[in-house]
């Protein structure tokens, strides 16, 4: 099974401890606790804002990943991927 991603900023949620909550304080398995809190998004943000605000941890990123982006190859990636994205889809 893949593990869930963020359906926001992409990122993957391989522990419920990443996941959001909804207002009742239940986990929400769709949103990760950066983007998602009280039943909310924490930001209101276009698409392009949030993949800034994604590349922002690249560095961090490519510490724990096989995968080594480089900025033009994550912002890349990330116009193409980010379309796909639940909160982004149209």
């Amino acid at each position: 099974m893949e593990p869930k991603i963020c359906q926001s900023c992409g990122m993957p949620m391989e522990e419920t401890s990443l996941y959001g909550r909804n207002n009742d304080n239940t986990l929400n398995e769709e949103y990760c606790q950066y983007c998602y809190k009280d039943g909310s998004f924490t930001s209101d943000c276009t698409m392009e804002e949030m993949i800034q605000q994604c590349l922002l941890y690249l560095e961090e990123f490519n510490k724990d990943s096989e995968i080594k982006f480089t900025k033009e190859d994550a912002l890349k990636f990330a116009r193409e991927e980010f379309p796909k994205l639940k909160r982004w889809k149209k």
